[in-house]
Formats: C-alpha cells, sequence, structure tokens
C-alpha cells in the first residue's frame, strides 16, 4: 500500500484533499483542511462555487442512491490503495476519520448510549480552543463519545483532538487507530502546537486517577494534576471550554482491582466489576446508560500577557475555576436526571 501524504501544520501551500479521480481529466474538488486560518486568494472557489442564475434541476440518477454510494465506497478504496489521501504530522487521516471510524462510533452514540448534547454552541466557530472533561468509566469511551458529539453537532463541524496518555500509544491497534483518528500524546508541547494551529484539543485532567476510581465514588472529581492544561491555554491564547458528562460512570460499575494483576500486565489498573471477569468477554459489554455531554461556558484566557504562563497562583486558581464549574454542572445533570437509563 502506498504511503499517504503528510502535511506538515506549518506548511505554506494550501492544505487541501481530493474529493475525487481525474480519470475523466478534469480537475478535482478540493477544500481546505482544518488548521491555521489562510487568506483566500480571488477567484480560489471558482471551480467549487455554484454558477450564477438559477440551477438548472438535476435529472434523477438512473440507478438509485446505492449506486452512487457503491461508487463512493469504491474510490474510497482506491483512494486506501494507492495512497492517495492525506494525514498531518500527527498521523491524523480527517478522511477515515469522517467515512469510517465516526460511522462506527455513530451507532453506540445515537443507539446504546443516546448521548443528549447540551451548550455545544459554546465551541468557538474558528481557531483554537481547549475543551476540559471530567474522565470516568473505567475504558475511556467518554473521550471518544466526546469527539463524536463535537463532530455531528458543532454548526461548523469542527473535529476534536483527544490528548491520551501514554499506554494507548504502546497497545497494538489501538496506537494506529488513535493516530488516525487525531489523539496525540498528553505532552504541552503538541498541545500548544495544535491549539496555535487552530484546532480544537480535549484534555481530561484527571488521567486514570478518574477512569480508574471505585464507583463509591463516581462523580466526585479527581486532581487535576499540577494545571499544565491552564499553562498550555494561556500561551496559546486561546479559551477553555469545561466540559460535564453524566452516563459513563455507570457502564462499567468498578467494585474491585486486581492490583497484583494490573502490576504483571503493566496496566496500572484491572478493573473488577459485577460482570467482569466472571462472565468472560459478555461481561467486557458496557451497560447501556444515559448520556448527557454538557459544554459550559468558555473561561477567556487571550487577556492575559505572556509571562501570566509562569504564574502559579494565576494558575491554580483558573485550574480551581473550571474543576468548580465541572463538578457544579456535574451536580446539576445529576438532580435533572430521571434515572441511569433513560
Amino acid at each position: 500500500m502506498a504511503d499517504a501524504k503528510v502535511i506538515p501544520f506549518d506548511d505554506d501551500r494550501s492544505r487541501a484533499r481530493r474529493r475525487s479521480a481525474r480519470a475523466d481529466g478534469e480537475a478535482a474538488a478540493v477544500r481546505a483542511l482544518p488548521g491555521p486560518q489562510e487568506p483566500e486568494l480571488p477567484g480560489a472557489r471558482a471551480a467549487v462555487e455554484e454558477p450564477a442564475g438559477p440551477a438548472a434541476p438535476e435529472p434523477p440518477a438512473a440507478g438509485g442512491d446505492w449506486e452512487r454510494r457503491l461508487a463512493g465506497g469504491l474510490a474510497f478504496l482506491r483512494r486506501r490503495i494507492t495512497g492517495d489521501y492525506e494525514v498531518d504530522e500527527f498521523g491524523y487521516d480527517e478522511e477515515l476519520t469522517d467515512q469510517v471510524l465516526m460511522s462506527l462510533l455513530r451507532p453506540l452514540y445515537e443507539k446504546y448510549f443516546r448521548v443528549e448534547v447540551k451548550g455545544v454552541e459554546n465551541i468557538p466557530d474558528k481557531g483554537g480552543a481547549l475543551i476540559v472533561a471530567n474522565h470516568s468509566g473505567t475504558l475511556p469511551l467518554d473521550g471518544l463519545m466526546m469527539q463524536v458529539a463535537v463532530h455531528d453537532h458543532h454548526p461548523a463541524g469542527r473535529h476534536l483532538r483527544l490528548l491520551a496518555a501514554d499506554l494507548v500509544f504502546v497497545l497494538p491497534v489501538v496506537n494506529e487507530l488513535a493516530r488516525k483518528a487525531g489523539h496525540t500524546l498528553a505532552c504541552a508541547e503538541d498541545a500548544e502546537r495544535l491549539l496555535r494551529s487552530g484546532e480544537i484539543v480535549g484534555v481530561m485532567p484527571e488521567g486514570f486517577k478518574g477512569i480508574g476510581k471505585p464507583f463509591g465514588e463516581r462523580y466526585k472529581l479527581q486532581r487535576f494534576g499540577r494545571g499544565g492544561f491552564v499553562s498550555t491555554a494561556l500561551r496559546a491564547g486561546v479559551p477553555i471550554v469545561p466540559c460535564s458528562i453524566v452516563g459513563a460512570e455507570e457502564i462499567y460499575p468498578m467494585v474491585g482491582n486486581a492490583r497484583t494483576l494490573a502490576r504483571i500486565l503493566g496496566l496500572p489498573y484491572f478493573p473488577l466489576t459485577p460482570t467482569f471477569p466472571w462472565l468472560g468477554p459478555l461481561g467486557a459489554l458496557p451497560l447501556p446508560t444515559k448520556w448527557t455531554i454538557q459544554f459550559g461556558e468558555p473561561i477567556p484566557t487571550d487577556s492575559y500577557a505572556p509571562e501570566a504562563a509562569e504564574d502559579p497562583m494565576l494558575m491554580f486558581n483558573l485550574t480551581d475555576q473550571v474543576r468548580e464549574q465541572i463538578q457544579h454542572t456535574l451536580y446539576k445533570l445529576l438532580v435533572q436526571r430521571r434515572s441511569v437509563f433513560f
């Protein structure tokens, strides 16, 4: 299989994806990939804009919608085989994410967890922003559901780039899929580079302390580390958007932790739930809880001086403000919730 073209963030050329084959000798329509806003050249959209005046009605397709889908699927496969697609320097493959990965996650999002999204308009339509969310559920499904929520519900169709722990990038298969979906290592350098390029970045500061906490401590936020995410947002001058997720805590009720087995396997914890590992693979099936994801009011950072990122007191205050806002929203959503499953 041919290699995909790698597009660096700081490339001055217009970053675009070919959307159709060139068998007929026609120029392919292009669309700029997410990234820094670039000035639009005069006439740059001439190839894709509608002609002036009323458009003539198109004749109905002879073979129906299924033929168009088949043709699109074959074209997609041809591009994957020949390497005629683009990834950025982090390995993010937007076409694969949009057409395959999101399609695989969407039934889980819409039918199984029945996610309700609130406040998505608080995410900026353009430019960088840092989404900070609570973390729970034993397995990191909450991050994936948050990614679908932003992808499917934001008016500007924005993409969420998640910061993940080291463990994600040492697991076979998971590592490759995470890179393709736009996730990258949770380090300040990568996060700041993404934010400065105008991306929406997601972080869950609780880390393994949040996702692996006992069921008895559900919806009680753990420490948010040393406030590194605040420092990154201050350096990039982007707003911080708090995000509260209700429903993920109950998908795998963690009633125990086999620490010895976890050390042998090199894992931060080995969960024991009412069904896992007692029921084998069937016990790994998450419970079909009803989820709510709410994006809160953004906290601006562009008014602070560049040296503010080195002020420990300011970072502590902003970190505490974000944490309190998420915790308060969690309690509010829990009071409004009728049932765990409905």
